[in-house]
């Protein structure tokens, strides 16, 4: 066999063989949108004023870690108790 029919021969395999690689392959399946129909566990949720204001207290103290934690839930609960204890004299001001 002469260098010229080997030089062939490796041309023609060649194409034979990278044809299958250039070979048009069927669509990947749509995926679903998993973000819309599963939550985000990282998803933030809605602060109350109270807790805002809380963090800003806490922030301005310098707080971290368990110490702000604590303070934060110390102060929200605070928080709460005193619009509950607002809300009922706004309505007896309002029979007078």
């Amino acid at each position: 066999m002469t260098f010229t029919s080997r030089l062939a021969a490796v041309a023609l395999a060649s194409l034979l063989l990278t044809g299958t690689a250039f070979a048009q392959t069927t669509a990947p399946a749509a995926k679903t949108d998993t973000a819309a129909t599963v939550p985000d566990k990282k998803a933030t949720k809605e602060r109350s004023a109270e807790s805002l204001e809380c963090s800003k207290q806490a922030d301005a103290k310098g707080l971290k870690g368990k110490e702000r934690k604590k303070f934060r839930r110390e102060c929200k609960k605070e928080a709460k108790a005193g619009s509950a204890a607002a809300a009922p004299a706004a309505p007896a001001a309002d029979k007078k």
